[in-house]
């Protein structure tokens, strides 16, 4: 017969389906494998409705690599092309016969029919690799059968030819390699086996291949021999496809090990099916330790994405949000608006309601873990707790409603983590305000200045150690009505009516000398006062402004500086001997009331864990005190 030229526009059509639609030239055999599905899947379904006595244990996929002659070969017995089914599907770029018999059986409701493919161009993949491409197919029922041959753009040609059984066998002439292209590796049993078990391992019929095995020969030290045997190469029935009841925690371990390279068990996971507006299975894991890359830009989120147990993309980040980006796992719809290649998604209303869903599955798992044991959350919480922290703080607070009762924080009542409704559960009557207070330790925090009046009052404290922990109180404002509140605030409104009126006189009192102190300091605080938070300390150090002195600390070590500075607040303790002594120096020794200054100065900045300006200065200034 003479040879035919597609029918589609032009060679250039045929040469973008080859060259520019897919990403990776080995996916070429998860097209095949998923044609020959299809194919199977509409003869199972062929004897569902004409009862034909074939059963789904009948079907399989046969590879078979023969190097010697470059070729590899893909063979079903699914139902096979006519003379005319072949001119048409496999002579006309992008028309498929799978979404054609889709369009023709989606009235008919049947969960075990789901065909793969739609767009009818992953046939033609196959020339990524094979320089000739041979289809010998018989249609299920016919007597006839037929061979398909093209050497790519030039066109094709359909002949009579003899098979003996109904079904359809693919034979690639692998292209020779060349510098720039490997092509032998599609000749080695290795590849092969990973490619189905990257991309088909969940195609629902055994994908077999005769494959060797390299045992040591009996009786000898040094030679080796060869044993074939047919091996199934993929395991048919995904896990997250089973019912729950059938699993044990140890397959889902098992399962998320293997899978994702893991050697510790997950902390949980997390198996949904979902029906309705986007209708996907999901199997998730939360894992025991951060990964070595987690906190570096190197770190890639996203889920496993599967339409029908095929992988389409090993990693879709649209599905995680990046506050929940520790989590692995997989999703699995027929939902999916895929584009030509089913290598990546459109972009579509589908996608945004199922990350939505798996966001609050995601969601209601850490609760559950949270209220139902502890231990196994604050584990958890160790490992990816600032990641939820980061979350409340980007997008200007947008996910504090998600997130704020999944945070915990160190309790000065508890010593130990607690969660913000924990807290609020235990405030006094009277109590208007939850407290915080920030530094680089729970000790170091402890012993702060500022702690003080808070605690002489008997309110519970949140000790902050993270860098972001105050960028999230601010983003948060408040929880529960309850307004977060620093203790480094300065003004707590703590003190009785009669403490205000004696703070207030004798800061009037000393008005003239503060304003010295300040001016002594050079610029190096805005503002000089009596303090209404001390108690037995003589200095510290406090904020105006929206700008705290922990937030100055963290935004000098970023790499790029922003010169952000706090306004800070020297404040001194009117009950403390140093206070009597500034007062009787400004009478009698401004000068030396200046050295006291600049010493009580650098000594607030040290409490703060904040370095001296100049270290060398602070210590003659010491030893001239001293003297």
């Amino acid at each position: 017969m003479a040879k035919k030229a597609f029918k589609a526009e032009s060679k250039r059509l045929l040469d973008m389906m080859i060259n520019s639609i897919y990403t990776h030239k080995e996916i070429f055999l998860r097209e095949l494998i998923s044609n020959a599905s299809d194919a199977m899947d509409k003869l199972y379904f062929k004897s569902l409705t004409e009862n034909i006595g074939l059963s789904r244990g009948d079907f399989e996929i046969n590879l078979t690599v023969d190097k010697e002659n470059r070729e590899l070969i893909i063979t079903d017995n699914g139902i096979g092309m006519t003379k005319e089914e072949l001119d048409s599907n496999l002579g006309v770029i992008a028309k498929s016969g799978s979404l054609q018999f889709k369009n023709e059986n989606d009235e008919k409701e049947n969960e075990d029919i789901s065909v793969i493919g739609q767009f009818g161009v992953g046939f033609y993949s196959a020339f990524m690799v094979a320089s000739k491409v041979t289809v010998e197919t018989k249609a299920y029922g016919s007597d006839t059968a037929y061979k398909w041959y093209s050497e790519g753009v030039d066109g094709y040609s359909i002949t009579e030819t003899e098979k003996d059984s109904y079904g359809t066998k693919i034979t690639l002439k692998i292209k020779e390699s060349t510098d720039e292209e490997d092509y032998d590796e599609f000749l080695t049993d290795y590849k092969i086996k990973g490619i189905v078990r990257k991309y088909s391992d969940y195609i629902r019929y055994p994908i077999k291949m005769m494959t060797g095995h390299s045992h040591l020969k009996e009786g000898t030290e040094d030679e080796y021999e060869t044993h074939y045997a047919l091996e199934t190469l993929n395991s048919m029935v995904p896990i997250w496809k089973k019912n729950k009841s059938e699993l044990t925690d140890e397959e889902y371990n098992k399962f998320y090990k293997e899978k994702f390279y893991d050697f510790e068990d997950p902390i949980v996971h997390i198996h949904t099916k979902t029906e309705g507006t986007a209708t996907y299975s999901a199997l998730m894991y939360i894992p025991a330790k951060v990964p070595f890359d987690y906190y570096s830009k190197d770190y890639e989120k996203g889920l496993q994405l599967y339409s029908n147990g095929v992988l389409i993309m090993d990693k879709c980040g649209d599905l995680l949000p990046d506050h929940f980006s520790f989590v692995k796992g997989l999703v699995d719809s027929a939902d999916l608006s895929l584009n030509i290649s089913r290598e990546m998604l459109q972009h579509d209303r589908q996608l945004k309601i199922m990350a939505k869903s798996i966001e609050r599955s995601i969601k209601n798992e850490l609760t559950k873990m949270l209220r139902n044991d502890r231990e196994k959350y604050e584990q958890f919480w160790k490992s990816f707790g600032l990641q939820i922290k980061f979350g409340v703080y980007n997008g200007f607070g947008a996910g504090k409603e998600l997130l704020q009762d999944l945070l915990l924080f160190y309790s000065s009542f508890e010593k130990k983590y607690v969660t913000l409704e924990e807290y609020v559960s235990r405030m006094k009557e009277e109590q208007k305000n939850i407290y915080f207070a920030s530094g680089e330790t729970v000790e170091k925090i402890d012993k702060l200045p500022q702690t003080e009046l808070v605690k002489d009052k008997g309110y519970e404290i949140l000790y902050l150690t993270d860098s972001v922990d105050e960028f999230v109180m601010q983003m948060m404002v408040d929880y529960n009505d309850k307004q977060f509140k620093s203790v480094s605030a300065g003004d707590l409104d703590l003190e009785s009516p009669e403490e205000k009126e004696e703070i207030k006189a004798k800061a009037e009192e000393s008005k003239d000398m503060f304003e010295f102190i300040k001016e002594s300091l050079g610029g190096k605080v805005k503002d000089v006062r009596l303090s209404k938070i001390l108690k037995s300390h003589a200095v510290c150090l406090t904020s105006d402004g929206m700008l705290s002195i922990e937030m100055e600390k963290v935004l000098s070590q970023m790499p790029t500086e922003t010169g952000a500075k706090a306004e800070k607040v020297l404040e001194i303790n009117a009950s403390h001997p140093i206070f009597d002594k500034m007062k009787s120096l400004y009478v009698s020794d401004k000068d030396k009331l200046k050295l006291y200054s600049d010493i009580l100065y650098n000594q607030a900045l040290l409490i703060e864990g904040m370095a001296i300006e100049d270290p060398v200065d602070f210590s003659n200034k010491l030893c001239e005190l001293m003297s």
